[in-house]
């Protein structure tokens, strides 16, 4: 079966655990599936699932509410992609408790990216926003804005990078959007003072842009990131990415299983081609031989690949934190990426704690993530 550019356990993970309020010391460890072969085979069958359940921290007494805007942003950067992906998106914006009522008061911003096959409406549920950031705010994290940008597109998830097909959504997060916010909203336009945080694709996300772009932000938080290292020919199976050559319309698509949305996702993302409709894009077969021209695209978009071109710009950072659960398959990659960053010099934190990788996120942005921005991010306008 595939082996995609994501790991199994991540769609498996998304798909299993319960709701409940118990913190993570009382997670009871999920017996794995016997056999990496069995995983793949019931990830390639199985449709993607609605909104994973997740453990939820409880309420903080005497916490106050903060204000959560449904807003729609125009995209220049998404105008005319192949697809017809909207340039207007979705965007949440959650403005701290006392924002209306100190109207001379301006604020960091952090933005937060969703992960594959959910939009940000979905991942707020996912990590029980805005209670979790109620929460922050009641213990001591200090009053930021912090924004949720939709970057699903109808094959699941942009990658957060730019293509031609699906749309440039690497710079509608680096510009149009911190444009926006900053011309909309009671910001403090800095790079010290904005942040960067995303899960899984989200982390990704945040992994790439924030290689790439320290002149927009000042501090990088990545949580369980996907799709770390390229996958090479004889980790793919032909003929089951030939399956997908098949495929006629998006409509066609719609009703795959997660991996297999997820390989068409990354080929809108990383193997654009405007002379192949109805997709625009390239497979990583054809007629079920693979093709070495394609790998080598997705390739050039894996960040352990890249990486090494941007320790200058990561050396930029006031502070990196990289965090995986301890059940996650992805925390494999992550430690690279850490070993990488301390092998340069670069100042980061890495931490695996009990986990899946969806099931104790919440209690991570709350308790870790938004926390790192109230301690790392500028909160002063400079003079």
């Amino acid at each position: 079966m595939i082996d995609s550019i994501f790991d199994p356990a991540m769609a498996a993970d998304h798909d299993r655990h319960a709701t409940t309020s118990n913190p993570p010391a009382g997670i009871m460890r999920v017996v794995a599936m016997a056999g990496a072969a069995l995983l793949s085979l019931a990830l390639w069958t199985t449709p993607v699932q609605a909104q994973a359940l997740t453990n939820s921290p409880a309420p903080v007494a005497g916490a106050k509410p903060v204000t959560v805007e449904h807003i729609k942003v125009h995209g220049a950067s998404l105008e005319g992609n192949l697809a017809h992906e909207s340039a207007d998106r979705d965007v949440l914006v959650v403005l701290p408790p006392g924002y209306a009522s100190h109207p001379h008061r301006r604020y960091p911003v952090v933005y937060a990216l969703h992960g594959y096959s959910i939009g940000a409406e979905q991942w707020t549920k996912e990590i029980h926003v805005p209670q979790t950031i109620e929460n922050a705010f009641a213990k001591g994290t200090r009053p930021m804005i912090v924004v949720f940008p939709d970057s699903k597109t109808v094959f699941g998830g942009s990658m957060y990078s730019g293509s031609p097909t699906v749309g440039d959504f690497e710079t509608f997060i680096q510009h149009d959007l911190v444009a926006y916010i900053d011309a909309h909203y009671r910001t403090l336009p800095d790079r010290l003072s904005r942040g960067l945080v995303g899960h899984s694709m989200g982390g990704y996300g945040a992994t790439r842009i924030g290689m790439k772009h320290p002149d927009v932000f000042g501090a990088l938080y990545i949580m369980s990131p996907c799709c770390l290292s390229p996958r090479t020919g004889d980790q793919l199976d032909a003929k089951s990415l030939a399956s997908l050559e098949s495929l006629k319309s998006a409509a066609d698509a719609a009703d795959l299983p997660f991996m297999a949305r997820a390989t068409l996702a990354s080929a809108a993302a990383w193997s654009p081609d405007p002379a192949r409709p109805p997709f625009y894009f390239d497979l990583p077969t054809k007629n079920g031989e693979l093709q070495p021209e394609v790998l080598a695209k997705w390739t050039a978009n894996a960040p352990l690949v890249f990486v090494d071109q941007y320790i200058g710009n990561l050396r930029r950072y006031g502070a990196i934190a990289i965090d995986v659960g301890d059940q996650d398959g992805l925390r494999f990659d992550a430690r690279k990426l850490h070993e990488v960053l301390d092998s340069y010099g670069v100042g980061n934190s890495f931490t695996i704690y009990p986990g899946t990788h969806v099931s104790n996120v919440a209690f991570r942005f709350q308790d870790e993530a938004l926390p790192f921005f109230g301690k790392h991010l500028k909160f002063e306008a400079a003079p």
